[in-house]
């Protein structure tokens, strides 16, 4: 929930969560609900697009530094970390669990 990549998305179940409790308890067309899907898309959408390339970017840039020579300025600078987003699977992993423990909550078995 803290840290950032890993399967599923954590971030993508918890507002996929929101939005299907929130759909269960007022209804999908309360504006609570079109505001919960609303922020659900733009979470997964900043998860698999943005994020992950920026942790791609970051991998890329960690390894240009540790080929640096050792005299260079830049080559003791500490690691950027890599690991910042998720596959689309792992978003659509945690979507779907996020539903689940919505359902579940509302009907416990």
């Amino acid at each position: 929930m803290l840290d950032s990549g890993g399967m599923p998305s954590s971030h993508s179940a918890t507002v996929s969560a929101l939005a299907v409790a929130i759909g269960l308890h007022e209804g999908t067309g309360s504006s609570a609900f079109a505001i919960a899907v609303v922020l659900s898309c733009i979470v997964m959408y900043d998860a698999s697009g943005i994020r992950l390339h920026a942790g791609r970017q970051a991998e890329l840039l960690n390894q240009i530094v540790c080929e640096l020579p050792p005299e260079h300025p830049l080559s003791n600078i500490r690691p950027l970390r890599d690991s910042l987003g998720h596959t689309p699977l792992q978003v659509v992993a945690g979507g779907l669990l996020g539903c689940a423990i919505a359902l579940l909550m509302r009907n416990p078995i």
